[in-house]
């Protein structure tokens, strides 16, 4: 096969020959193995969660990218780590199983930085009412959430400003971002638990939190 040039962003010539996406001169076989290949890779080697549209640059048009995944996390089954579709993308993971061992090689230990109940709130009514300002999760929680308390969340990367709110004075509302996505295992804020749901099989009670509201964010 000639190699093919391709042009620089300044306009000069390369003699790189163009990525080959579609791999006709392989067997079919041959060729879907290079697919998942490819496919692994890219995640594999990707910090974030990866995009159908970013692995779609690498396998031709007629690679059909849910087989191919299946196909991996088929060969994944008895191994230690595994392929997690979250944040609108797919990403590398090891199996919850084995967090425990990972901690322990590490010398990994719980820290300070973690939530505590009352952030943990805010950002569950962040999650479910989102856009949402922070008079309203204070009007919501009958007391005040504190600018400190916003900005540990964003410092996490969990939330970020949305858009202004109609209110009087345009106030900045929150939102959620594919961090608290990632984090959280979601692909999607569809994946969030139905809150009547919860309700509804005794998980969790809208009175009983209200009232236990107080007390947690009196605990910062």
């Amino acid at each position: 096969m000639s190699a093919q040039t391709g042009k620089q962003k300044n306009g000069a010539e390369t003699n790189a020959p163009l990525f080959d996406r579609e791999l006709e001169h392989l067997p079919q076989a041959l060729r879907w193995r290079e697919w998942m290949a490819r496919v692994e890779a890219v995640i594999f080697a990707a910090r974030e969660p990866v995009t159908r549209e970013t692995l779609a640059q690498v396998v031709g048009r007629g690679c059909n990218l849910d087989l191919i995944i299946e196909d991996i996390s088929a060969e994944l089954t008895d191994r230690p780590y595994e392929l997690v579709r979250v944040a609108g993308g797919w990403q590398h993971r090891t199996r919850p199983s084995l967090a425990d061992a990972i901690r322990t090689a590490f010398g990994i230990v719980e820290t300070g930085e973690s939530l505590s109940e009352a952030e943990a709130l805010v950002l569950m009514s962040i999650g479910y009412f989102q856009p949402i300002t922070r008079a309203e999760l204070s009007s919501f929680f009958a007391r005040e959430v504190s600018r400190d308390l916003i900005g540990k969340l964003r410092r996490a990367g969990f939330i970020a400003s949305g858009p202004r709110s109609p209110q009087p004075g345009a106030p900045y509302t929150y939102v959620t971002t594919p961090a608290f996505l990632a984090h959280f295992g979601f692909e999607t804020l569809r994946d969030l638990p139905d809150f009547d749901m919860l309700e509804d099989a005794g998980l969790l009670n809208k009175e009983r939190l209200l009232e236990d509201i107080p007390g947690a964010m009196g605990r910062l």
